[in-house]
C-alpha cells in the first residue's frame, strides 16, 4: 500500500487473482433454484427445444438469464457474470446460444410461453407450502394486485407506440401477488401489450386475471379465497362481470372513476354517514372519511348483484390540485367490492394497500423491465417471462431463508447487501468451499439464510 493522499488510502490495482469469487451472495439464489426444483421443473418444460447432441439444457440456459437479471442485468449479454465464475454458476452458454434459444423460444409463440408458465405454477404451489406460515395464503386468502407498467422505448422495436404520457414504448399489464404487510410480493402475470394499449380495456384485463390465476394452486383458482384488486382501469362492467360470474365468485376490489351520477350520489350523503377512515395500525387516517353509497341509486345500475360501491374523501396534500370531480374542497376516490359483512373502514384500508403494486412495479423496473432490449415483441415477451422468474426468486428466497426487516429488502438493497459480496474458493479434499469476508457487514445474514435453505427438503 502506497503512502495516504486524500480521503481514501491508495491501492495498487493489478489483474491475475485467483480463488476469488465475485457476486458470491448469489449462492443464496442457486441454492433456492434447486431447493425449489425451478431447474428441474424449466428442464423438463423445455425438453422440446433441446436439440440432438446439444451442449447446454435450454432449462439451464433461460435460468441463467434470469440469475443475471436478478443480480441487476438488463439485457441477455449480462449472462456473462455467470460464465465468469463457473464455481458458482456451472458452464455457462455463449452468447449466441442464449439469443438462439431466446430465438427458438419465441418462434414457439404460446406453445414456449404455456411450457414456461406451467413451470412456474407448479414450483410456486411447492414453495408455498415449504414456506409454511409465511406463504400468502396464509391469512385465508390470496391477493392479486393487477396494474399497467409503462416501459419506455429508446429505439424502434416491434408493437412500440406513442403512449397516453406522451412518451413511446410498450404498455404491458402485470400482476403479483402480495405478500403483505410482513413480506414483499411475486410476479403472476405479464401480458405484453403495444404502448397505445388502453388502461382500461377489459379484454386484456380479463386476459391477465386468467394468466394469473393459472399460477395459483387449484383451490385459489376461483372462490371469495381470492381477491382480485386493481385501479379504475379494470372499473369496467365487462371485467367485473367476468370476475363476479356465476360459478367464478372471486373476489374483488376495483377503483371506480367519478362518473356525475357518483358525484351526486357522494353529494346525497348524509354527514353523519361519514365514518373515519382507518391507518394499518387501527389509528384514525387524520382528514380522512369513508362512505357507501345506497346500493338503490343509480350508481349500481347495470352492475353484477352485489357490488358495493365505498367512497372516500380526504383533504388533499399541500399543493395538490382538485379536480372537477372533487367535492367541497375534498379529494374523492371510489372503489366496487363484493366482500360483506366487513366494515366500511377496514375495505377502504384494504383497497387502499393495493399500492403497494406500485413497490412491485419499482422492483420490476430494476429487475430488467427499465426498457424491453429486444426488436420482435415475440422475443420480448419471452424476456418479460425471465424477468418474472427473476422476480419469483427475489421473492421466494427472502420468504424461505430471510427473517424479520430483510424479508422487507427489496431487489436494489439485496443486490447491495447480500449479492455482491466476494468469497474466497477453497477447496479442500473433494469440496469447494466459498469463505464470505469476516468484516462483510451481513456475512451472518447470508450464512444463516443459507442454513435455513439448506434445512430444507430436497426436491423429489
Amino acid at each position: 500500500m502506497k503512502k495516504r493522499i486524500g480521503s481514501y488510502p491508495r491501492v495498487r490495482v493489478e489483474g491475475g487473482g485467483r480463488s476469488v469469487v465475485s457476486q458470491a451472495g448469489a449462492a443464496l439464489l442457486v441454492e433456492t433454484v434447486r431447493k425449489t426444483g425451478l431447474d428441474q421443473a424449466i428442464s423438463v418444460a423445455l425438453t422440446p427445444w433441446r436439440k440432438a447432441r446439444a451442449v447446454h439444457d435450454p432449462g439451464k440456459v433461460l435460468l441463467d438469464v434470469a440469475l443475471a437479471v436478478a443480480l441487476g442485468g438488463d439485457c441477455l449479454a449480462d449472462v456473462a457474470m455467470l460464465r465468469a465464475e463457473p464455481a458458482l454458476f456451472g458452464p455457462v452458454a455463449s452468447d449466441p446460444t442464449v439469443s438462439r434459444l431466446v430465438d427458438s423460444l419465441a418462434a414457439g409463440g404460446e406453445r414456449a410461453l404455456a411450457a414456461i408458465r406451467a413451470a412456474r405454477a407448479e414450483v410456486r404451489e411447492h414453495v408455498w407450502t415449504l414456506a409454511g406460515d409465511a406463504a400468502p395464503y396464509a391469512g385465508g386468502q390470496v391477493t392479486v394486485d393487477l396494474d399497467g407498467v409503462l416501459v419506455i422505448a429508446h429505439s424502434d422495436k416491434q408493437d412500440a407506440a406513442a403512449i397516453w404520457k406522451k412518451t413511446y414504448g410498450h404498455h404491458p399489464l402485470m400482476g403479483f401477488v402480495d405478500h403483505g404487510r410482513g413480506g414483499a410480493g411475486e410476479p403472476v402475470v405479464g401480458l405484453l401489450r403495444p404502448g397505445n394499449a388502453g388502461s382500461n380495456t377489459a379484454a386484456d384485463h380479463i386476459e391477465a386475471a386468467k394468466l394469473a390465476l393459472a399460477q395459483l394452486p387449484k383451490t385459489y383458482r376461483r372462490g371469495r379465497k381470492t381477491l382480485i384488486r386493481c385501479d379504475s382501469g379494470g372499473g369496467t362492467h365487462e371485467f367485473v362481470a367476468w370476475l363476479a360470474q356465476r360459478g367464478r365468485w372471486l373476489s374483488y376490489s376495483v377503483g371506480m372513476t367519478i362518473t356525475d351520477a357518483i358525484h351526486q350520489a357522494v353529494l346525497q350523503i348524509p354527514a353523519t354517514a361519514w365514518a373515519p377512515a382507518v391507518e394499518p395500525d387501527g389509528e384514525v387516517r387524520d382528514g380522512a372519511w369513508v362512505a357507501e353509497i345506497d346500493a338503490g341509486s343509480n350508481c349500481a345500475a347495470g352492475w353484477p348483484k352485489g357490488i358495493r360501491l365505498i367512497v372516500r374523501k380526504e383533504r388533499p396534500h399541500p399543493g395538490a390540485q382538485l379536480r372537477f370531480t372533487d367535492a367541497d374542497g375534498m379529494r374523492l376516490t371510489c372503489f366496487a367490492t363484493d366482500t360483506k359483512n366487513t366494515p366500511i373502514a377496514e375495505l377502504e384500508l384494504r383497497h387502499r394497500q393495493r399500492a403497494r403494486a406500485e413497490d412491485r412495479i419499482r422492483a420490476a423496473r430494476a429487475t430488467g423491465l427499465r426498457n424491453l432490449p429486444l426488436h420482435d415483441t415475440a422475443q420480448n415477451q419471452i424476456w418479460l417471462e425471465i424477468v418474472q422468474i427473476a422476480l419469483d426468486l427475489l421473492a421466494w428466497m427472502p420468504m424461505l431463508a430471510l427473517a424479520r426487516d430483510s424479508r422487507l429488502w427489496e431487489p436494489r438493497r439485496m443486490r447491495l447487501r447480500l449479492f455482491s459480496t466476494a468469497a474466497q474458493l477453497v477447496t479442500t479434499g473433494r469440496r469447494r468451499i466459498l469463505r464470505l469476508a469476516a468484516h462483510w457487514p451481513w456475512t451472518d445474514v447470508i450464512t444463516r439464510a443459507l442454513a435455513r435453505l439448506d434445512a430444507l427438503p430436497n426436491p423429489g
